[in-house]
């Protein structure tokens, strides 16, 4: 059975999410940090990665796991529980609402470029030597959310900072260089210009 499988599925790559390490204790945060989801969206995303990375290593299937670091660019969620702060800024700002920031807007997050991660998962896709990985895909170069919001232009309406979120999402990126070649091309202020 093995052996079939592997024969039909070429490679896995798996789309895993940065927030599976909560609230981080460096920064930049490596792959080998310490895992602490914080809400269940982290949670079940860090549970899809384990499985995936077990029929890797059971099926000998070759996988590679990225976990993505704020993705934003055209068409992102601008709805749901665990919409991302773009996301949310997007929707805010196509009603004509004002931008809700929590805390006081100086939490910075590592916002990554949607073609830039759509890159990410080709090159995982076509590295052959890879297998049973785990590779950040993240600019390296976390943009505060008060930068955003100038970015954006428009109003602001402060509501109180809520539990579980990291002052910071900052990715280590050696590994997706090294491994996979990689590093983001479109710039922070270019690509919310696109938008």
């Amino acid at each position: 059975c093995s052996s079939d499988l592997a024969a039909r599925v070429p490679r896995v790559v798996y789309a895993a999410s940065s927030s599976c390490y909560g609230i981080p204790d460096r920064f930049p945060t490596s792959e080998t940090a310490d895992i602490r989801p914080q809400y269940p969206y982290a949670l079940t995303k860090y549970l899809g990665e384990q499985i995936v990375l077990h029929w890797s290593k059971v099926y000998r299937i070759p996988a590679v796991s990225l976990r993505l670091f704020n993705v934003f660019g055209p068409r992102s969620r601008t709805s749901g529980a665990y919409g991302s702060v773009f996301g949310v800024f997007l929707a805010q700002k196509l009603a004509s609402r004002p931008f809700t920031v929590v805390g006081d807007g100086t939490q910075s997050r590592d916002f990554t470029y949607v073609t830039d991660v759509a890159r990410a998962f080709v090159k995982a896709g076509e590295a052959e030597r890879l297998t049973n990985e785990i590779v950040n895909v993240g600019s390296g170069k976390p943009q505060t959310v008060n930068r955003l919001v100038e970015l954006l232009g428009g109003d602001i309406a402060f509501v109180p900072k809520r539990p579980g979120e990291p002052d910071c999402t900052h990715a280590e990126t050696t590994k997706a260089e090294t491994l996979l070649g990689w590093k983001t091309e479109v710039p922070f202020e270019s690509g919310v210009r696109n938008v």
